[in-house]
């Protein structure tokens, strides 16, 4: 015994540290190859937004190019272009053709932006402000000509940059390096509009040297930067060049929002620089997962599974040491055997402890000390009968959930003969039906305590409603009992109490009161209608009611 336990614990021993050198093993190496993917998929998307920003200021350079001797006060500037610009990349916002224009050329310009259509063709500042040339002492830039041309666009043409400290920085850059400049984030079409950069290309005519004007194309920030891919390994930002620690990030929708990154909040997992527009712009990468954590998740894992086959060996050199190969063999089938009946028995054990648990709890309640014994007894079989019809009836649809109105049967609800029903024909779901059961029994098993004295029956009603939309409806139910007052009627149990106050609510995910008026008592409980009708429970149990298709 002395040698055997000797041998058994050295083989623990060494499968303890076998298990333990391959969990370190493997926490170094998924960590290495987490970092290793994270690394190339940064590189890939700073490539791939690379391309994307070289092929969008190709696009600018080659529209400036095309414009041979161009004529700033030329109605449709861009008419020759369009055809052009389409066939490269097509989702700039706008592309517009900005004129370098005199104080003797407005009313020029005036009057050709009105020939283009355009109808505000009123030079004007960025304001929306008429200016007056005479007051003008050097030439200005003026929007003449965009594409496409919408009812937000069409607004647009006449105004001047000048006053623009964005884009009229944008402009003197293009103007004094003579090359296509883009510009500092900025809202585009309108102060509230999506958040994006515009670059600008000059246009200068042969034997000139100073631009005649600008082509010019807006992009969203969001797809050039690549940044609503829900797959991805890492969130993008971008670092905003007006402000030190300043972020621009755009969310699943697309939206640009500014964040500031403080010295507490968790830095990027990466940098990358790309060029766009003669200057460079910086790329901030969030990995969205914890490589380190899951490291060590997928670590514990393995020596877990180390220590398991280290005691299973253990277990089994003993175990083979007492017997010999054909009696291991049969102890081995009858071993096998016997857990998946234990399995099998503990599964019964659960769902029967289940609903001896709820029996438990609706006899405990119903038979309570110093309850009338005939009373409790009627109770009793009413409610246990209530969970017998709603069972039969989620049997009956293979537990796709119970019509509302079909709870309301004679059959399993007290004075259901004068109960007045309304409400549209919804299905519930299981978990709803049986809470909901339960509460309108409960509810009619009351209903009629006050005969002797008000002399008649009262009259009760029953009605739902399902208000709002999509993930916004709520389901109302309102139960009222005309002809009872508080003082005839039967005080509600304990377990009723416990139903109509908590257990119903929680269930449904919802609130519930009871209250008396002058003429009546009311009960009123609201829930969501997702918790009510609860579609992902109605799928499941679809799939699992569908005949298994053979194999071919």
């Amino acid at each position: 015994m002395v040698r055997l336990g000797f041998i058994i614990g050295f083989i623990a021993l060494l499968g303890v540290l076998l298990s333990g050198l391959a969990a370190y093993r493997v926490h170094d190496q998924e960590l290495a190859l987490d970092r290793i993917a994270l690394a190339r998929a940064i590189d890939v998307h700073a490539s791939l937004v690379q391309d994307r920003l070289t092929e969008r200021e190709l696009l600018a350079r080659v529209a400036s190019g095309l414009f041979r001797a161009p004529s700033v006060l030329k109605p449709n500037m861009l008419e020759p272009l369009r055809s052009a610009i389409y066939a490269f990349k097509t989702d700039f916002v706008v592309a517009g053709w900005i004129a370098r224009l005199q104080p003797n050329e407005l009313t020029a310009a005036q009057a050709a932006i009105a020939a283009a259509g355009f109808p505000n063709p009123q030079i004007r500042g960025y304001d929306d402000k008429p200016i007056d040339p005479a007051r003008l002492t050097r030439s200005i830039d003026v929007l003449m000509d965009l594409e496409p041309r919408s009812d937000e666009t069409k607004a647009l043409p006449g105004r001047s940059y000048d006053q623009d400290p964005v884009r009229s920085a944008m402009l003197a850059r293009a103007r004094i390096e003579k090359r296509s400049v883009a510009s500092d984030p900025v809202p585009l079409l309108s102060g509230n509009g999506p958040v994006g950069v515009i670059v600008a290309a000059p246009v200068i005519p042969e034997g000139a040297t100073e631009p005649v004007g600008f082509i010019t194309f807006s992009y969203e920030l969001a797809s050039l930067m690549l940044t609503n891919d829900d797959m991805s390994l890492f969130a993008v930002a971008l670092k905003d060049p007006r402000k030190d620690g300043g972020e621009l990030v755009a969310n699943d929708q697309g939206v640009v929002s500014a964040r500031t990154v403080t010295t507490e909040g968790p830095a990027p997992s990466a940098t990358r620089t790309v060029s766009f527009g003669g200057r460079d712009w910086q790329l901030g990468y969030y990995a969205k997962t914890n490589s380190a954590r899951r490291a060590e998740q997928t670590a514990i894992i393995v020596a877990a599974i180390g220590f398991a086959i280290t005691a299973m060996v253990c277990g089994l050199f003993g175990y083979v040491a007492y017997n010999n190969l054909r009696l291991s063999r049969e102890i081995q089938v009858r071993i096998g055997f016997e857990r998946r009946l234990t399995a099998v028995i503990d599964e019964l054990n659960h769902r029967v402890k289940n609903i001896l648990a709820v029996i438990q709890s609706i006899v405990t309640r119903t038979l309570r000390h110093g309850s009338d014994i005939d009373v409790a007894r009627e109770l009793l079989i009413g409610r246990i009968h209530a969970m017998s019809n709603v069972v039969s009836l989620l049997s009956e649809s293979q537990w796709q959930g119970v019509k509302l109105k079909g709870l309301f049967e004679a059959r399993a609800i007290p004075h259901a003969d004068r109960i007045a029903v309304t409400g549209p024909d919804i299905a519930v779901s299981a978990r709803a039906a049986q809470s909901l059961s339960l509460l309108f029994f409960e509810l009619a098993s009351h209903s009629d305590e006050g005969l002797s004295l008000v002399g008649k029956h009262p009259h009760i009603t029953a009605d739902w409603t399902v208000t709002g939309e999509g993930t916004d409806e709520v389901f109302h139910f309102r139960w009222e009992e005309f002809n009872t007052s508080e003082a005839t009627r039967r005080p509600d149990s304990d377990f009723g109490l416990i139903l109509l106050d908590r257990v119903a609510p929680e269930a449904l995910g919802g609130t519930a009161k009871r209250f008396f008026t002058d003429v009546s008592y009311v009960y009123e409980l609201t829930a969501p209608m997702e918790t009510v009708v609860d579609m992902t429970e109605r799928d499941r149990t679809e799939k699992l009611s569908q005949p298994v298709k053979p194999v071919r």
